[in-house]
């Protein structure tokens, strides 16, 4: 299987990712061939003032790939025209350079191409069998690669623009994941390729998000946007639903604890949260700074949760039991936007998503010391991250259409 890795994508522009709504007024672009369709085709179902951010060339062609995925409906023979039109106005935006810091761990980063053009490769899912699998956001695939055969296989899902999100893997095999533009839960049967959803029971609840199944095999999810978490029972398919205390809390990564409790960080605001698995009752834990935004989350074997503050470029530490937080200054500073995190090898391994290149970062929380390494040509954006049986995380490059394998030596 080739290797290659292309350089800084962008963040989602999805012309057709939702229902087309009534276009509103836009401010003005620089004139040129393809600002028409540009406005009027992308303008027609989100605020196009987000092309501002820029992206490289390569961003720009890989996006235009995701809208053809989503059947953006722009004639063929226009696309060149509408990409040499955000090339040449919307160029990449200045970027924090990576921090390379050296270490005493040896580790080497592997990246696979994904087949289908513009995936936007999601959540990762290291299975139990050694396999590799992401959620194809844009292709509405979900794929296997073996990595030491480099073996790829895309399995299509059942319910057009579905949008896979979030990855788990229950005890016999079968691949659960968040239909996140189709308000459904969905499980995968790899030997079959059979695909059972299980449908929100709220219609406002339509953008599932993270999943996570507890000790007791009941499966765990949160729903951003509509500032809900789920709880489905998969013997029954009984979904149940709760809000947080706090409005628009946008419940985003989760995990579970060594003793079956979970876990969630609440990127709109500045606080992690449990759930009880029988009451469903929430408790929040308020984190100092106000401007704290907690992406995603993992706790390690002392139970401690760790959670990377996007919004702040920090690294944080909560122990429930007394409150108290850490912090660290992720060292590519306040505005390399931490993501995708796990604990392994008794160190913290997560991810600086705006930095420049993209890196791999671990924290050791014994010696409070970090190590970095430059993702392979550019990176960009690593927003979930698993963990392989024997401990080596794994990465889903989103907007380099790409998997990856972290092996700690």
């Amino acid at each position: 299987m080739k290797r290659r890795h292309i350089s800084v994508l962008a963040t989602t522009l999805l012309c057709a990712a939702a229902p087309a709504r009534a276009q509103q007024a836009q401010p003005d672009f620089p004139d040129g061939p393809g600002k028409r369709t540009f406005v009027a085709v992308c303008g027609g179902c989100h605020d196009i003032t987000r092309v501002r951010a820029g992206y490289t060339a390569a961003g720009w062609n890989t996006i235009q790939a995701m809208m053809e995925n989503m059947d953006a409906p722009v004639p063929p023979e226009e696309w060149p025209t509408v990409a040499a039109y955000l090339i040449k106005n919307f160029p990449e935006r200045l970027r924090p350079p990576a921090a390379i810091i050296p270490g005493p761990v040896e580790a080497t980063i592997t990246l696979w191409d994904v087949p289908t053009r513009g995936s936007r490769p999601h959540d990762p899912l290291a299975a139990r069998d050694g396999a590799i699998w992401w959620s194809g956001q844009l292709a509405n695939k979900l794929g296997r690669l073996d990595p030491k055969t480099g073996t790829i296989r895309e399995y299509t899902l059942k319910t057009p623009r579905t949008a896979p999100h979030g990855l788990v893997e229950d005890k016999d095999g079968n691949v659960w994941f968040t239909g996140n533009f189709a308000g459904l839960i969905g499980k995968l049967d790899p030997r079959t390729g059979l695909v059972t959803e299980y449908k929100m029971p709220d219609p406002n609840a339509r953008d599932p998000h993270t999943l996570v199944f507890d000790h007791d095999g009941i499966l765990w999810f949160t729903v951003q946007q509509a500032n809900l978490v789920g709880r489905l029972d998969p013997k029954t398919g009984d979904i149940k639903l709760v809000a947080p205390p706090t409005p628009k809390a946008r419940p985003y990564g989760m995990a579970v604890n060594s003793k079956g409790v979970v876990y969630f960080v609440e990127f709109g605001a500045n606080k992690v949260a449990s759930i009880d698995g029988k009451t469903l009752e929430i408790k929040e834990y308020p984190l100092p700074h106000p401007g704290t935004r907690p992406r995603r989350i993992a706790i390690g074997p002392d139970d401690l949760v760790w959670y990377t503050d996007f919004a702040r470029g920090f690294l944080g530490r909560l122990d429930p039991n007394s409150g108290e937080v850490t912090e660290w200054q992720s060292p590519s500073g306040p505005k390399s936007a931490p993501y995708g995190i796990v604990y392994t090898k008794g160190a913290l391994w997560y991810n600086e998503s705006f930095a420049k290149p993209n890196t791999i970062v671990r924290f050791d929380p014994k010696a409070e010391k970090f190590q970095t390494w430059a993702i392979p040509d550019g990176g960009d954006i690593v927003r979930n991250m698993a963990v392989t049986p024997d401990g080596n995380p794994v990465t889903a490059n989103s907007l380099t259409n790409q998997v990856g394998l972290i092996e700690v030596k």
